[in-house]
């Protein structure tokens, strides 16, 4: 099949690209490439990626409305996999326009694209941010989801009501993936596992914020990656009688998660063992836009597509800070 996956040159973006190449698909890539984290990191991605011969890669920003018009109207892709989107918690505070331009306008810009050419089914990343500081656990994605606690996740709860509503006005069946905690190889430079890792490895402290008392459920990249691969061969069903139609559009929501929380100084202790280095730690408050705990509940994705995470996190820490040490010289 022909498939486009958007920020191809990123964490999750990469690796799905990848696999769906290696599985003989027909992939174009799509990245603009941005600064917010070592452009040589996304590029070393890249440079992976064209070794498929059926990868093609285009430089593009989603929130360009022409030139998104003419990549879907050109290309006309099977199905999109919408993995790019401005990131993170804490850069939201001081820069809510990149959010605003690549989570919003981006996405628009994206469904039109569906919409218009064709697209059998648009998957797309959503976060367990959208939880905010929900206490019942562990999430579910019946839950209530009204109280987002930072400008990234109310993005990306934006990008689920925005993609129901597609699938209801136009038939456009979508499915929203709330993902927790990715990790692995090849990972972003901002988050946690990466920012722990380097800093242990170069004898400098690492800040634990809210004093450690906090955990997430960290998901190691290849079972994100199967879990993409696997729902997106599984579209929802448009309901065509007047009884089905009652159940809704074909509009779907998953968690994927390990559906095992760990507290945070105890991942710090995964990262300890596998560099046989102790880290120096110092204790930090809660910052602006942090969540307590993140605990998925994935019993629909194992009922939907038989498979359900399970790489341990030891190992999934070890086979990291391999990567780490081979790429970086560590």
């Amino acid at each position: 099949m022909k498939f486009l996956v958007t920020g191809a040159a990123g964490f999750i973006g990469f690796h799905t690209a990848n696999r769906l190449c290696l599985a003989g698909h027909e992939v174009v890539g799509l990245d603009n490439l941005n600064d917010y984290y070592s452009v040589e990191l996304k590029l070393a991605r890249l440079e992976r990626l064209n070794q498929h011969p059926g990868f093609s890669f285009v430089k593009l920003d989603l929130a360009d409305r022409t030139g998104m018009e003419a990549l879907f109207r050109d290309q006309r892709f099977e199905r999109v996999i919408h993995l790019a989107a401005q990131a993170g918690v804490r850069y939201s505070l001081e820069n809510p326009h990149a959010y605003a331009d690549a989570n919003l306008t981006g996405f628009v810009n994206v469904l039109e694209g569906c919409r218009h050419n064709g697209v059998q089914h648009l998957v797309y990343a959503s976060s367990s941010s959208v939880y905010g500081m929900n206490s019942k656990v562990p999430f579910s994605t019946e839950d209530a989801v009204d109280n987002p606690v930072s400008l990234y996740a109310a993005t990306k709860r934006a990008n689920e009501l925005m993609a129901h509503t597609y699938a209801h006005l136009y038939r456009i069946p979508t499915t929203g993936l709330r993902f927790f905690t990715v990790y692995g190889p090849w990972g972003r430079p901002d988050m946690a596992p990466f920012k722990f890792t380097k800093a242990i490895l170069e004898g400098q402290p690492i800040d634990i914020y809210n004093n450690g008392d906090m955990s997430r459920d960290f998901t190691y990249i290849d079972d994100v990656v199967e879990g993409i691969v696997r729902i997106q061969d599984c579209p929802p069903p448009y309901p065509d009688e007047p009884e089905q139609a009652r159940q809704g559009p074909p509009a779907r929501l998953f968690n994927i998660g390990l559906g095992s929380p760990v507290r945070l100084l105890d991942f710090v202790g995964c990262i300890e063992a596998a560099t046989g280095l102790q880290s120096i730690k110092q204790l930090k408050p809660m910052q602006p836009g942090d969540v307590l705990q993140t605990w998925a509940d994935v019993s629909a994705l194992a009922e939907r597509t038989g498979f359900q995470p399970r790489t341990p996190l030891k190992e999934g820490v070890g086979h990291f800070v391999a990567w780490y040490r081979d790429f970086y010289g560590a």
